[in-house]
């Protein structure tokens, strides 16, 4: 089956008893902002399903759009207004939806077509993205008139290109097409490749590209202090946006395209995202045109450039506790989400503090007191602050791993140094050779780890910020006699966890030898399903595999636990759920 893709925001609207009870953005893919109050003023939405027997639940996932006639209606009034006008009919989508006041989501003619489905509770369950498309019709849901079932890749690329010439002529934008294996069944048996499926393909349409001057060449110090040359152009509508920057990626790149300032330039938006520079015209280049030097110092803190054999990005000698265009990238990634997660700092209170001087480095986020965060950001405002930090000294070793920013670590990374070495001061005085020994960490990320953990200032850092109280809990690991019982079983985790994150669940499974797949087959021993579960969860149900809530995974490796050794059970943390108490293990 093949579906237009949509140039709109993804939201999920949930369906309980037939009634619109709860809409959300796709927000980070775990947790999105609530929109209930102004989808409802969404016209093409219905508030109750056209049907005398509603699913106890139903979540429908789709785009919420803006069509182009409303989009220029819209501009017309921010000119009339003197206010800023929209970019493209996608932003003025996104802010028309986040809008605090719904009465004015609802003037601006916003609407949205299925694609897609969350949870369902039902007698009927659709067996392929076809009979689903068709039902939400039945129903009220909205969908797009335009998609069709196909036999052979001729009929879906003459789909494509017929598509793509009336492109221009559609209400509201699109900018490709999406082709779907139809069969539930069979995408359950194709599975997924990490976050994305193999039974889905996005075939976008090209780049629009059109031409400008380059005005210059400036450079870019990024977190890693990767130098990133940066083309300044003369201003250029291209894709939907004004374009005044695009990037050159690195040194090798500009003499690839043979870049020279003054040029006469194609640009597009790659992915019609990111403004990038294709190439030049080379029948316009002027006599002056001036080729690109890659500076020998950092423009930012003065340290050597340097450029490894093995390399095509050259890099500032410092690191970002050091450098200052380095510093505000490594607080950013420090506060992250998957990192120490201090909530309510970002990029601006990153600014403020790095600014004020009273926060140069992190361990300073810890050093600071109440009334410095209030002098700084006011009494409301800095007093939470305040506590997101203090909150944030609780955490996990493989969050602290990964906040710090060492060049090579990421996620996976972070995880495995902290199963491996469980203390910082195991990891701090461990030899490139013993941290090769952590599986799939090679000796370029070892010796990147090793150096950094060798710098007296980054260690200083490190130090300041478990004196401060920043801590983990040292895990125990439980003693069986032989092989647990979920050794080498397959589980596949999917929705929201009443009181644990889905890193946490697997960490347990992996633990005692299960392994954990991102996608559901018949090789699945358990599927554990927690709330807003989508397809997954459908798919093991019709594959009749095993279906475990939080609580049962929990009794399920426990009991398996005693099996192998009564006194082998897992560390045990309390926690209120529901108004009742329950226990449950500290992720392993």
């Amino acid at each position: 089956i093949d579906e237009v893709k949509y140039d709109g925001l993804a939201v999920t609207l949930r369906y309980e008893k037939g009634l619109l009870t709860r809409a959300a953005t796709r927000g980070d893919g775990l947790t999105g902002e609530d929109v209930t109050n102004n989808v409802r003023t969404i016209k093409s939405i219905p508030l109750r399903l056209k049907t005398s027997t509603p699913p106890a639940v139903l979540e429908v996932r789709g785009e919420v759009v803006m069509f182009k006639e409303a989009f220029e209606t819209l501009n017309a009034l921010q000119r009339e207004l003197g206010k800023k006008e929209f970019v493209n009919p996608r932003n003025a989508a996104a802010g028309s939806l986040r809008q605090l006041d719904a009465s004015k989501t609802a003037s601006r003619a916003l609407n949205f077509f299925a694609y897609g489905l969350g949870e369902l509770q039902s007698d009927f369950v659709p067996e392929s993205q076809s009979a689903l498309l068709n039902w939400y019709e039945e129903i009220g849901i909205p969908v797009s008139h335009l998609r069709g079932v196909w036999h052979s890749p001729e009929q879906l690329l003459a789909k494509y290109n017929w598509l793509m010439n009336l492109r221009p002529d559609l209400a509201y934008e699109i900018d490709g097409v999406v082709y779907k294996v139809n069969n539930f069944a069979q995408q359950a048996k194709v599975g997924f490749i990490s976050r994305s499926p193999r039974f889905a393909v996005a075939h976008k349409f090209p780049p629009e590209e059109m031409q400008t001057i380059l005005e210059g060449i400036d450079v870019q110090v990024g977190r890693t202090g990767a130098i990133t040359p940066v083309g300044r152009l003369l201003p250029v509508f291209v894709g939907g946006v004004t374009v005044t920057n695009a990037t050159l990626h690195n040194e090798s790149e500009v003499r690839r395209k043979d870049v020279r300032i003054g040029d006469t330039v194609i640009v597009r938006r790659a992915g019609d995202v990111v403004p990038e520079i294709v190439g030049p015209v080379l029948a316009l280049r002027p006599a002056d045109a001036k080729e690109f030097v890659m500076p020998t110092h950092c423009p930012h803190c003065n340290s050597p450039v340097v450029r490894p054999e093995d390399e095509a990005v050259s890099r500032c000698s410092n690191n970002w506790t050091k450098c200052d265009a380095q510093r505000q990238g490594g607080m950013e990634h420090f506060v992250s989400r998957n990192a120490m997660y201090i909530d309510g700092i970002g990029e601006k209170v990153i600014e403020t503090l790095i600014g004020s001087g009273y926060a140069p480095t992190p361990d300073f986020l810890y050093r600071m007191e109440e009334n410095h965060y209030i002098a700084l950001f006011g009494e409301k405002v800095g007093y939470k602050l305040y506590v997101a930090v203090q909150q944030s000294k609780d955490t996990t070793f493989q969050r602290f791993i990964l906040g710090l920013g060492i060049r090579h670590v990421g996620e996976g990374t972070s995880k495995r140094l902290a199963a491996h070495f469980k203390t910082f001061d195991a990891l701090m005085y461990a030899s490139v050779e013993d941290i090769t020994q952590v599986p799939d960490v090679g000796e370029v990320t070892a010796k990147s780890v090793h150096d950094a953990l060798k710098d007296p200032q980054f260690t200083a850092i490190v130090d300041n910020m478990l004196n401060a109280g920043v801590n983990w809990p040292i895990t125990v690991t439980p003693v069986f006699v032989g092989d647990h019982p979920m050794k080498d079983k397959t589980f596949v985790l999917t929705g929201t966890l009443p009181t644990m994150t889905r890193d946490d669940a697997a960490a347990m499974i992996e633990k005692v030898g299960g392994k954990v797949s991102d996608s559901v087959s018949k090789k699945t021993n358990y599927a554990v399903v927690g709330a807003n579960a989508g397809s997954k969860a459908i798919k093991a149900a019709a594959l009749n595999i095993p279906i475990l809530g939080e609580d049962e995974l929990v009794a399920l490796l426990n009991r398996d636990a005693a099996a192998g050794d009564p006194n082998a059970t897992f560390e045990i943390r309390t926690v209120e759920k529901d108004g009742s108490t329950i226990q449950i293990p500290v992720d392993l």
